[in-house]
């Protein structure tokens, strides 16, 4: 795989290349149009060459033409056969630089190819330099006094602009070259890459989300190898006591009838139920189970929630009430997951309160919500383990014996039924002991 650095010096190099490429055409081509137009277009006539400020100095210090024919000679800008003196009458007074040419005194009509330069002395028009077409030799001479000053601005300007965009592309590869080097780690198995947030907002922004995507994959990750391990242990240990009954009935250890069957068939229902929970919790997760929800009375369902488990209750001397029933409790809900959601919370405290505790629950209308609270007064929860109460397989014993039976996932399912419903689920220690879990759910219509 590539490192950070060859990313970079790739990158750098591709917009390095592009950017001179852009920047060398164009200081190539802007010399040749303005070479061009400079010596082509007859209709140029707003540059100032030095011929013409000597021209027009040289009206200005006499007053007049005279004498301009000796004068001109001395000024070497282009050959003067190619060039005509009109004065502000378009008359020409010098042909070819003499004043004693035949076409002196004409009128001199302008013709394709021609430049013409008008010339002024304090705003008014005292006559115009015409410049016939030029052999190539002195174009090249006349657009070079011209091009050589614009061509080291240029130059100077095209230096400039290549330092600010080196930096530039150094402020965008270097965040870049970074991105991509996480990406191919994070494909190639390494969730734990993560990338620097630096450059300009988009980039940190791009950053951001990459580090963001990058912990939820890994967090995806270590909860499925966690679930796959749970899964493992869960099983093992009712298929070892099936296979050891099994084995001992084979071997002639046990009766083929009476307990050891029995032992292994109450085992057999616990696979089935893991199964079945393990199956009801994976389509919660997914957004797959389908749900009834209609305006019901949750505390008619509480009600019959707590009488199912009364007997349970009385059998661990254990006190259990619902307080709060209401006729004004309305909310938008499937009966059937609902009442599913509070055996899993009523029978999940029930299994931590030791004898002779005390089960409540509660249920009051707020202005969008119906709160839902089951509480106890066993000994609570570490408050370092409460976020983690409502994944899949955590037990309050650490050493996740099935003394208190259950499967582990009842307090995941009722989180996932919650929300799919769009309701809410929290839990918190009672300051005089024991655990509280609240549920809300949207009031509807």
């Amino acid at each position: 795989m590539n490192s950070v650095r060859q990313i970079r010096l790739r990158l750098l190099s591709l917009l390095s290349r592009a950017f001179l490429a852009v920047l060398l055409t164009l200081m190539i081509l802007f010399p040749l149009i303005t070479a061009y137009v400079l010596t082509n277009h007859p209709g140029v006539t707003g540059l100032r060459f030095p011929l013409i400020g000597y021209l027009e100095g040289y009206y200005r210090g006499h007053g007049n033409w005279n004498g301009i024919e000796g004068a001109f000679h001395t000024y070497d800008s282009f050959p003067p056969e190619y060039t005509l003196l009109l004065d502000e009458d378009n008359r020409i007074i010098l042909d070819g630089g003499l004043a004693s040419a035949s076409t002196v005194g004409s009128r001199y009509e302008v013709k394709a190819g021609d430049i013409r330069f008008q010339l002024y002395v304090d705003g008014r028009e005292i006559g115009a330099l015409i410049i016939n077409p030029l052999p190539l030799e002195w174009r090249g001479r006349m657009a070079g006094g011209i091009l050589i000053p614009v061509a080291g601005i240029s130059f100077a300007l095209g230096l400039l602009v290549v330092v600010i965009a080196f930096l530039l592309i150094r402020r965008f590869v270097n965040p870049l070259a970074e991105v991509i080097y996480a990406a191919r780690a994070v494909a190639d198995g390494k969730l734990d890459t993560r990338i620097q947030t630096e450059g300009p907002q988009d980039l940190r922004s791009l950053s951001e989300s990459f580090n963001e995507m990058a912990a939820s994959l890994e967090r995806s990750d270590r909860e499925r190898r966690d679930m796959l391990a749970d899964v493992a242990h869960e099983l093992r240990t009712p298929l070892s006591v099936i296979r050891g009954r099994l084995e001992g009935i084979v071997d002639g250890i046990y009766p083929e009838n009476g307990s050891q069957v029995s032992l292994a068939l109450e085992h057999t229902y616990v696979l089935e139920r893991l199964i079945d929970d393990l199956r009801l919790l994976t389509l919660a997760e997914a957004r797959q189970l389908p749900f009834d929800r209609r305006q019901v009375n949750p505390g008619d369902l509480i009600e019959r929630v707590v009488a199912l488990f009364s007997a349970e209750a009385q059998e661990k001397n254990i006190a259990l009430s619902f307080a709060g029933k209401s006729e004004n409790l309305s909310a938008n809900v499937d009966p059937q997951r609902f009442e599913q959601v509070m055996s899993n919370l009523v029978g999940n405290a029930l299994r931590y309160v030791p004898d002779g505790g005390r089960v409540w629950v509660t249920a009051e209308q707020e202005a969008e919500w119906v709160r839902i609270t089951v509480s106890d007064n066993g000994s609570g929860v570490p408050e370092s383990d409460l976020p983690f109460i409502f994944d899949r397989f955590w037990r309050k014993e650490k050493s996740r014996s099935r003394a208190s039976g259950g499967t582990g996932l009842g307090l995941a399912i009722s989180r996932q039924l919650i929300e799919a419903q769009g309701g809410r689920v929290e839990a918190r220690n009672l300051p005089e002991g024991g655990l509280q879990v609240m549920i809300r759910f949207p009031k509807g219509a």
